[in-house]
């Protein structure tokens, strides 16, 4: 029987000893709406979505940029969680990090394997609860929450905001009541008796997920990934190119009222719309994203013909920088195969050219990142 969302009940409080839980109710069935404003923000998402999608499709090297979102990525969803780590630092090799902020480092690190890993799974596996276990274990092995058994589900509860289970703003689910609202969700991404749109779903299921909050910790960014690995797995976007962690950062205060308000006020259309619209809005920064991309690609392919015989090299040299921002004079000798003093020219004339720049100040072991590439990372939103 489908549920339509203006007659919505979010769940109950379940009475627990010395405190009580949010039980919410099952979301795989069907689901209507009688809200127009839902349809249009629907039609405007799957467009953006589309668009954004035939970028990733006609971009040359593209997977050399989505290393970079992917990156970006991390980094955004990894700052919501209080964890800092700037975008030059992201993109470095661990000792080239300062000690007091190798953790924060380690992180972002773990969620860019976290999610190559997911994505390389997707293409043998369905969209499952056993990808999210393993996605997790990856994501808290060896950093702050590793305490907090990564790659399995919680076997106590958790809470949300406040100091413990007595002035916590939120407390989901009780562990005994979160295998049925597991299965129910997983089949909810697979079920195809129910005619509901995947952008749908996708808000519903990540709105469910954050509700069961079903692991110790990590669970906004697993939910956050969770959104990305949907639209690839569901064959939306044919590469990991969206990623909506920056637009929730910015409206994070927005974002964590339309979660309440669902379990609150059972307003669940005002969660669905304030999804589609961070859609929208990254999916639209996204495919701005890739046109700089290309400008930039350009300009420096013309910079580089100054270079005259050495321009090809220099060639090579930029399209790796796409992927891996960071370079030294002894990576330059190894990627090139060429010895000490041309690869330490090359750099120095792209030094000169505007195309690097040296990061660390230091007179030896040298670090350059292509810093006008980094830039559009960093100012994407």
């Amino acid at each position: 029987m489908d549920m339509k969302f203006e007659e919505f009940e979010s769940g109950v409080y379940k009475q627990q000893y010395q405190y009580k839980s949010f039980l919410p109710v099952s979301i795989n069935h069907g689901w209507t709406w009688e809200d127009p404003r839902i349809n249009v923000l629907l039609e405007k998402a799957t467009k953006a979505l589309g668009e954004l999608n035939a970028y990733t499709l006609i971009v040359p090297d593209v997977d050399l940029y989505i290393r970079m979102h992917i990156l970006k990525e991390a980094n955004t969803s990894s700052r919501i969680e209080g964890t800092i780590t700037e975008m030059d630092e992201a993109v470095m090799e661990e000792d080239a990090i300062l000690p007091e902020r190798r953790d924060d480092w380690r992180e972002v690190q773990n969620y860019v394997r976290a999610m190559n890993t997911a994505i390389e799974s997707l293409k043998s596996l369905p969209l499952s609860l056993r990808l999210f276990r393993n996605t997790h274990e990856i994501l808290m092995s060896g950093v702050r929450g590793e305490r907090k058994t990564p790659g399995e589900f919680r076997r106590s509860q958790n809470w949300i905001g406040g100091a413990s289970l007595a002035d916590a703003a939120f407390i989901p689910p009780h562990c005994d009541d979160m295998s049925d609202l597991l299965s129910d969700l997983e089949a909810f991404w697979h079920n195809e008796n129910v005619e509901v749109p995947h952008l749908i779903r996708c808000a519903l299921s990540h709105y469910q997920f954050e509700t069961i909050h079903p692991f110790l910790d990590g669970n906004g960014r697993i939910g956050r990934l969770m959104i990305t690995l949907y639209l690839v797995g569901h064959g939306l976007l044919a590469k990991p190119s969206l990623y909506l962690s920056a637009h929730l950062e910015k409206y994070r205060s927005t974002y964590y009222d339309a979660l309440t308000r669902v379990r609150e006020s059972n307003d669940i259309g005002h969660w669905i719309r304030f999804f589609l619209q961070a859609v929208i809005s990254t999916a639209e920064n996204g495919k701005e994203t890739f046109q700089r991309i290309l400008a930039l690609r350009q300009e420096l392919d013309h910079e580089v013909v100054r270079l005259g015989r050495r321009a090809e090299n220099a060639r090579r040299l930029i399209l790796y920088l796409y992927g891996n921002p960071t370079i030294t004079v002894n990576k330059t000798m190894e990627l090139l195969g060429v010895k000490y003093v041309p690869a330490n020219s090359l750099i120095s004339s792209l030094v000169d050219l505007g195309v690097l720049k040296e990061i660390t100040g230091f007179q030896r072991n040298r670090v350059f990142i292509i810093h006008r590439y980094i830039d559009i990372f960093r100012d994407a939103n």
